[in-house]
Parts: C-alpha cells; structure tokens; sequence
C-alpha cells in the first residue's frame, strides 16, 4: 500500500506536466498567427505610405510641367501676334499665313510602331521646344525692327504723285512759258486737278515754310531725310503750319490757282541738296 503512493503521486505529476505542456503547445499557433498579421499589416501601411509619397512626387512633377506649358504658350501667343503683325507690314497673303489655324499636317497609320511617351522624352522635347521658340522670338523680332526701318526710310523718301487724283499738265525742264510763250526752264511739274481737291505730302518730314511768294502763290515747303527738300505751290488753302510734322499721303493743302497760273494745279518741286531734280522718277514710284 505504502508504495502505491509513490507511484500515484508520480503519475500525477506526470500528468500535471503533460498538460501544462500540453497547454504551452496549444498556445503557440495564436501567438504566430498574430505575429504574421502584425507583420503585414506593417507591410500594407508601408506600401500605403510609399504609394502616397510617390502620388505626391507625381503631382509636383505635373505641376510643374502645367507651368512650363504655360509659359511656352504664352510665348507661342506672342510669336502667333507677331507673325501676324509682320503678316500685315509686309503685305502677305493673310489666307497663307493664318496664324489661327493649326498647320496642315498628315501621315499614313502605323500602330505596329506606335510607342508611348515617356515623361523624360517629354521633359526634353519641352525643353528643346523652349529653345527653338526663344530663338525664334529673337529673330522674329529683328525683322520686325528692320521692317519698321525700311517702312520708315521709305515714308522719309519722296513717292507719288501730290494729288490724290489729277494729271500731269507740265514736265521738269524746257518748256514754252504759258505767259510770255517764251522758252524756260521749269524747275518742277505742274499736276492738275479738281479745284479744292487735297493737295496730299508725297513723304513724311517737317513743314519749314508756308506762306505767298512770288510766282508761286500759296506755297507749302516741307523737308525730308536724305537732304530732300519737297516745294507745293498754287495753293488755294494751306492745311499746316511751319513745325508741323507731316506724314506720307497726309493733306496739307486744298488745291487752286494762286499765283502765276492759269487754272487749279499744283506745282510740284523736289531739290537735294539745295539743287532742284527731275521730280519724275518719285512720281512713278509707289508708295
């Protein structure tokens, strides 16, 4: 009897252990399983936060192509109003160069070979682009500078005729007086027209002299660039005053018969350089 004590309480010793090991292995599962969760909840949050830095860093890199695009169209607006500006200065074919219009353009359909753009080959074909309409922009308002110097240079040049319409009534050089019948020199041409019809500048410059003098009636003197010197007589009326600046084709006078004439005209006299020229190649010419 005495050694069946040892034994039981052996034997339930033993099963105590089994069971309290039986309980540790029983709880390891739940422990690893929360372990594997706590893990890729982690992995998730990180992806989480990745995905969102790089939406940012996507963002800042739009932004700052809208900008960039902004700007080059701004650019572009101002060679487009430019283009049209020397569109007009130089007299082109508007239908040719309208400048509202996209370029006509074409190609045949090739999807075997199609690729998509790359955000870096766009970056650079923006920046390419940047560099080609700044030089252009440069150029473009170069010409515009020239084209303006040679509308001007032009303008301070004598071109046309004095009147808006009327004719030809006496050439530059020998002729019989139409008073005395007498042969003479005529320092100009006489340009006849309707009484009262504008007398018209056939360059821009500066009045220095108006007023009668003596065979001329009422004379308008204006002078030029290029030492040239423009003379209208027989005035009816005079349309400005010395200092005037006047332009090419504006009326500075009303036509009529003062003076030593015979009937509504202007007399027409161009010198250089204090010396009086053939008026008739600057008659010819067009404005």
């Amino acid at each position: 009897m005495l050694t069946l004590v040892p034994v039981l309480a052996l034997l339930m010793g033993g099963s105590l252990w089994a069971g309290y090991q039986l309980g540790m292995d029983a709880s390891l599962p739940q422990a690893a399983t929360d372990n594997t969760t706590e893990v890729v909840r982690n992995l998730l949050q990180a992806q989480r936060d990745e995905l969102q830095e790089a939406k940012g860093r996507t963002q800042e890199h739009l932004d700052a192509l809208a900008l960039r695009l902004g700007q080059l169209q701004s650019h572009i607006l101002r060679i487009d109003a430019l283009g049209e500006h020397l569109a007009k200065i130089g007299k082109l074919d508007e239908g040719e160069f309208n400048f509202d219009e996209e370029p006509a353009r074409g190609g045949i359909e090739a999807l075997e070979a199609a690729q998509s753009v790359s955000v870096s080959e766009l970056v650079a074909d923006m920046e390419q682009l940047s560099l080609v309409i700044t030089d252009r922009e440069h150029k473009l308002d170069l010409m515009e500078g020239l084209m303006r110097n040679n509308l001007l240079n032009e303008e301070l040049v004598p071109a046309g005729r004095p009147v808006e319409k009327g004719w030809i009534s006496s050439r530059y050089g020998y002729r019989n007086d139409p008073f005395s019948g007498k042969k003479a020199f005529h320092h100009g041409v006489d340009v006849a027209g309707k009484k009262n019809s504008n007398v018209v500048a056939v360059a821009s410059g500066i009045v220095t002299w108006t007023g009668t003098k003596s065979g001329y009636g009422n004379l308008i003197e204006v002078r030029h660039s290029g030492g040239y010197v423009t003379r209208y007589g027989h005035n009816g009326k005079i349309l400005v005053a010395p200092g005037d600046l006047v332009t090419q084709g504006q009326p500075i006078a009303l036509m009529g018969s003062t003076g030593r004439s015979t009937g509504p005209h202007v007399h027409f006299e161009i010198a250089r350089n204090g010396k009086t020229i053939n008026p008739s190649k600057y008659l010819s010419a067009k404005r």
